[in-house]
């Protein structure tokens, strides 16, 4: 019988098929995530599977019909592979890079941000505020998908972007290189009487939980914004947009 057919997706942020992401898996490109079908294990998916274990990928296991919708009728034979539209940099590099400007680091911190389009919106008005780099975890967290890029409204391409394996551990190195960390969630200082002059990161949490605890426990200062209505909570994309421009105000001695 001839061998059946495998497609991939044409918005280069999925390869769907078990050759191409076997393929993909050996070619070394960076993969954010690989999708399996429930109750696949046979033929290459073992296979699959090891060589993302080995390669510190997160597998998911995922209901076929969502596998169906997000191939939009290619054959994925059960497994898909999300790569992200753009290249990850490194926190080193961050900081590199705001050194060579001749400024001290300005950092957002993305803690579980799980939706595609606040963390575009984040990175859009990082890159107009002057933030140096964004951090995002490996895990829990939407990557650089194409449609992160399209909400970016091309900021990605301005933008770093590092992918870290534990927040709090390198909140912790942020701190020993003279970086306050700044929470933004509830119960915190108001935002326009905080001091954001010196090299700082601003940790904005999940749409639906905030700043994990842990997290928050690490930072230096937590800060708010008022809630004067029958909702208390704001658009994490929101958020971070009015408290990004208070820190770029602050730069600017405006």
């Amino acid at each position: 019988m001839p061998k059946e057919k495998e497609d991939v997706k044409t918005n280069d942020s999925l390869v769907i098929g078990r050759n191409a992401v076997l393929e993909l898996l050996k070619s070394g490109r960076e993969v954010e995530n690989v999708l399996i079908a429930k109750g696949e294990r046979e033929g290459s998916v073992n296979k699959i599977i090891a060589m993302c274990r080995e390669q510190g990928i997160v597998v998911k296991n995922v209901d076929r019909k969502k596998l169906d919708f997000m191939c939009a009728g290619g054959n994925h034979q059960g497994v898909v592979a999300n790569v992200p539209a753009h290249s990850y940099s490194t926190v080193d590099e961050i900081l590199a890079f705001a050194e060579e400007k001749g400024e001290k680091p300005f950092i957002i911190i993305c803690d579980e941000i799980e939706d595609s389009h606040n963390l575009g919106a984040i990175i859009r008005s990082a890159e107009a505020c002057g933030a140096h780099g964004i951090i995002i975890p490996k895990r829990r967290n939407v990557g650089l998908n194409f449609i992160v890029e399209k909400t970016s409204c091309g900021a990605l391409e301005y933008m770093r972007v590092a992918r870290v394996g534990n927040i709090v551990s390198t909140i912790e190195n942020l701190k020993k290189k003279n970086i306050w960390v700044y929470c933004a969630d509830m119960d915190g200082q108001p935002w326009c009487k905080t001091d954001f002059s010196g090299g700082c990161a601003l940790v904005v949490g999940s749409e639906g939980n905030g700043v994990g605890r842990l997290v928050k426990e690490r930072c230096d200062v937590t800060v708010s914004l008022p809630m004067l209505g029958k909702v208390n909570s704001l658009n994490a994309s929101v958020a971070a947009g009015i408290i990004m421009y208070e820190i770029a105000r602050q730069r600017l001695d405006l």
